[in-house]
Parts: C-alpha cells; sequence; structure tokens
C-alpha cells in the first residue's frame, strides 16, 4: 500500500488512493513524512494528523463529533469502574496500526489481554491495537476514506469497529471487515465480547451530548 501512495503519478491519484478526501486535509511534506512530523505538528499546532505510509492526513473532527467521543469514552470507562477488563483512550490517542500506519480513532478500548505487563503505554505513539475502534464521522470524512480505515483496523487485529453517524443518530457496527448492523436511535450499542455488559442506546448518547443546564 505505501508503494502505491508513493508512487500515485499526481495528487489526485493519491488522494482517490486515500478515499477520495480534500486535499486541505494533506501536509507537507507529501510521501516522506514521519511519525515525529505527526508529534511535532501536536506539539506546535495541536492539530491531529494520520501518517499514511509517508503522507500526513488532518483527523477530521468538529465539535460536537469529539462530545459524542468524550461522552462515549467516559461511560465505558464509568462502566469498566465494576468491570476492570481493560481501558480506554480518546480522540488523541496516537496508535502505530503497522511500521508507517499511525491511526487517531476517536475512542478505543483494550483489553489488558492485549497489553504487554498489563501497563499502560508511556509512548506518544502507542505500539498496541485496540479491541474496538471507535470513529466519530465528521462532514470530511467520506465513504472509502471510511472503508480504507476500516480494512486497516481488522487487518492489523481490531475485532469491533464503531462507526457513529452525528447527523442520522445511527451507528453502523462492524463484526469484521464485511459483517455489519446499522442501529438508529432506538438501538443498542452493545460490547459483545469485547467489553461484555455494556449497553447504551443511541437515544441516551445523544441526549447526553445534547443536554442543558438542569432548570
Amino acid at each position: 500500500m505505501s508503494v502505491a501512495l508513493l508512487e500515485s503519478p499526481s495528487l489526485a491519484d493519491l488522494l482517490e488512493e486515500l478515499g477520495g478526501i480534500s486535499p486541505s486535509r494533506i501536509r507537507l511534506p507529501l510521501g516522506t513524512a514521519t511519525e515525529q512530523d505527526v508529534l511535532n505538528i501536536h506539539d506546535r499546532e495541536n492539530r491531529l494528523f494520520e501518517l499514511v505510509h509517508g503522507v500526513l492526513v488532518e483527523k477530521g473532527m468538529g465539535f460536537f463529533e469529539s462530545r459524542l467521543a468524550i461522552i462515549l469514552g467516559h461511560l465505558i470507562e464509568g462502566f469498566l469502574d465494576g468491570n476492570n477488563c481493560g481501558f480506554t483512550v480518546g480522540a488523541d490517542g496516537m496508535l502505530r496500526i503497522t511500521t508507517g500506519l499511525v491511526r487517531i480513532p476517536d475512542v478505543a478500548f483494550f483489553r489488558w489481554e492485549r497489553v504487554p505487563d498489563h501497563r499502560v503505554p508511556r509512548q506518544p505513539i502507542a505500539d498496541l491495537i485496540p479491541n474496538l475502534a471507535v470513529e466519530v464521522l465528521s462532514p470530511s470524512n467520506t465513504r472509502r476514506e471510511m472503508d480504507r480505515k476500516r480494512r486497516e483496523y481488522f487487518g492489523a487485529g481490531v475485532e469491533l469497529v464503531w462507526y457513529i453517524d452525528p447527523p442520522t443518530r445511527t451507528a453502523q457496527i462492524w463484526t469484521s471487515l464485511d459483517d455489519s448492523i446499522v442501529i438508529d436511535e432506538d438501538g443498542t450499542l452493545d460490547g459483545g465480547t469485547i467489553l461484555p455488559g455494556f449497553r447504551l442506546t443511541m437515544r441516551d448518547l445523544f441526549a447526553r451530548a445534547e443536554r442543558g443546564p438542569q432548570p
């Protein structure tokens, strides 16, 4: 995949390979970027860029999408208070999915069995594959971009992927590369065998994200 990116004959071809994303999300250097570039931009500008085989791609994220992600992570962590089977990281938890590929799910959950010595990594980019990866879709995300991410996640060993779509108030639950169900506002996010016992209705998630001050 890295060869295809580096040998793309034009910027248009490169953008297509990345899922038809906007060129405004690409940052120089083109084709030779490294993990250090990811860290430098974050430290200097407080902006999140993923690394896709030498190409820096800005992570699409909006204000409300960020709120949904932090609430979901908070609720999972609350569940873990009574069932300490792992831990979560949020939307700036950088993960080395494979050599040359750094992705940043909005929420990632790791079961302790996957964590060496059962210790949370201290490196700025963790060499760790989550059991569950959650992406809250933003307007800048394309379907083909998310298809590519899903292939990468499952190819690396992720077992469960949730795509949450704020405009439709739905979630697509992927249990493998090709198997998924879509749940609407009346549906329930279920942790399955990854987070056994965790259940959250989409209605409750959005209600919490949208609630104002109590009267």
